[in-house]
């Protein structure tokens, strides 16, 4: 069993690890889509497509609905209307997934510092953040477009480690994709992979985290906090 008995701060992705933001995804790549007289996409698609950011989405999008690859002109033109549908879906239909807000709180108060590492445009970070009355737990709060490389590349989380003067053994990386695993691997910390996430289709475990989690509430057992810890 993974040893997380030196962490001191855990990194959160956003999308599927936290909130299941889909269908608000689909509802903004659909209207973008319809704008352009495209055929739609299903939300099943999308929930495949996620995970590199709103301009891989709405390239992956395009390529479906064209069937031949996009033109970086064709998708810079395409990203301003894509902005503006998922500015108003934001949280229509988000939801968080079960015990995130429990366990947020579990590790704030064991005096974790929290992090959010996420491929979204930092505009809509924070907004769904507040939405979802999580915005109080974290410290830093890195978009995909908050720096100049996102995950896989390990860079956000090198520089939470900078910004928070921690070692690597004392930083945790929890994601639902192989962006999340790969990134912390290549930063040299330790990561938790959840299942129910968005990750290509593929079964996380191939990318090998420190622990794999169905559940979110598991993580507050793999750091050992427990009721009776917190009430000491």
């Amino acid at each position: 069993m993974a040893d997380f008995s030196q962490i001191k701060a855990v990194a959160f992705d956003l999308d599927g690890t936290l909130i299941d933001s889909v269908p608000d995804l689909a509802a903004a790549t659909n209207a973008t889509l319809q704008e352009l007289g495209l055929p739609l996409c299903t939300q099943e698609q999308v929930r495949s497509w996620v995970g590199n950011g709103a301009e891989m989405l709405m390239r992956r999008a395009l390529c479906f609905a064209l069937e031949l690859e996009v033109s970086d002109e064709k998708l810079a033109a395409c990203m301003p209307r894509f902005m503006h549908f998922y500015q108003q879906n934001l949280q229509q239909h988000s939801r968080l997934y079960d015990k995130v807000e429990l366990v947020l709180q579990q590790l704030y108060a064991a005096g974790y510092q929290l992090a959010i590492v996420t491929n979204k445009p930092y505009e809509f970070t924070v907004p769904l953040l507040e939405a979802f009355k999580l915005d109080s737990y974290f410290s830093i709060v890195l978009g995909g477009d908050s720096l100049s490389k996102m995950k896989p590349d390990p860079m956000p989380l090198t520089h939470i480690l900078q910004q928070w003067q921690l070692e690597p053994a004392h930083l945790l990386m929890v994601g639902d994709s192989k962006n999340d695993i790969l990134a912390a691997k290549a930063a040299g910390i330790a990561s938790i992979g959840l299942t129910y996430g968005y990750n290509y289709g593929e079964d996380i475990g191939l990318s090998s985290p420190a622990a794999v989690c169905e559940q979110f509430n598991e993580i507050s057992a793999l750091l050992n906090i427990t009721a009776e810890s917190m009430e000491q």
